[in-house]
């Protein structure tokens, strides 16, 4: 049995598409979804309350962040394996059962993820390496951008991999990540001090340290249409995103790491607040857009000398509001 997981934040109408992805295409296999409402005020609990009764509703009164919610289902769920699925992706083919069988065939992977599309076919890629000194480095310099067919520049994201064949990785994307649940019993559920961005990093990195190798397969695709929460709040989320990098450095590397690792995503933020105030100044039909991202930036630069705490949200106390 497949326990499917959809977090959702203000995205009812693409979460009833994943929705009806879902019971649309999934067939031969047993499986129960769960949908977490973080506190949607766009009707998102009430659609899925009349078009969807036979799903496991979570409704939040407020925003618990991506890890929380996911937990909530967790502990809930009692499928042999679980997946998490963003509410902005939907399925195009039978591919959870594709994914299903695959784990079946590999019992040494504890954690699978799949071919990834944009919604006009191009390939998103996903899966990626672990945070490290060297990654931040030639990421605060734009290297993988500007040589994303090198295998040392691209390396965090492996831009030069077109996601073809198997392949053993280090991290893969939240948007899919299908999870066994004898490695949740071992591991335990995501990390809560990560609000959003950095948990499935973690989470990977545990299931490896405990023996679980992390494979994907290209048998298996969906269609990710990507940050359709996020997007509502996208300054604030590059700050989180960044700081969720740091908090996973503390966490599993040296002190020394870490105070470098700030240093890094403070001149990350730098080089380019710049830039994005020089647009806003020339090209006026993006000037309110490119001086609140310069703004941003240069908040970034500053706050990252704080440390993971001074950019990203925190995990709240129980009963606390976002």
């Amino acid at each position: 049995m497949l326990s499917i997981i959809l977090v959702n934040w203000n995205t009812r109408e693409i979460l009833r598409n994943c929705l009806q992805s879902i019971y649309t295409y999934t067939v031969g296999l047993p499986f129960e979804v769960f949908v977490v409402d973080n506190g949607s005020s766009d009707g998102s609990a009430q659609m899925v309350r009349e078009n969807y009764p036979q799903v496991i509703l979570i409704a939040n009164s407020d925003n618990k962040g991506f890890a929380a919610a996911n937990n909530q289902a967790l502990a809930l769920a009692k499928g042999d394996y679980v997946l998490l699925l963003n509410s902005d992706t939907y399925l195009i083919d039978n591919s959870l059962l594709k994914a299903v069988e695959f784990a079946e065939r590999h019992p040494e992977a504890g954690m699978i993820g799949c071919r990834v599309l944009n919604a006009d076919g191009t390939l998103q890629p996903t899966c990626f390496q672990y945070p490290s000194l060297l990654n931040l480095f030639l990421g605060a310099f734009y290297l993988p951008k500007l040589f994303p067919k090198s295998r040392f520049f691209g390396r965090e994201r492996m831009t030069w991999w077109k996601r073809d064949d198997l392949r053993e990785v280090e991290v893969i994307t939240g948007c899919f990540l299908l999870v066994r649940a004898e490695v949740i019993r071992q591991i335990g559920f995501l990390d809560e001090s990560f609000f959003m961005y950095g948990e499935e990093t973690d989470w990977c990195y545990r299931a490896c340290q405990a023996g679980w190798k992390l494979l994907f397969t290209p048998e298996a695709r969906i269609v990710h249409l990507g940050g359709a929460s996020s997007r509502q709040n996208r300054p604030e989320m590059m700050l989180q995103l960044r700081g969720s990098i740091l908090l996973f450095i503390k966490k599993h590397r040296s002190r020394a790491e870490y105070c470098l690792s700030c240093l890094l995503v403070g001149l990350f933020f730098a080089l380019r607040a710049p830039y994005w105030f020089l647009r806003g100044l020339l090209v006026q039909s993006e000037r309110k857009q490119s001086i609140m991202t310069a703004e941003t930036y240069w908040k970034g630069a500053f706050r990252a000398l704080l440390g993971a705490d001074g950019l990203r949200k925190k995990a709240k106390p129980k009963g606390e509001r976002v």
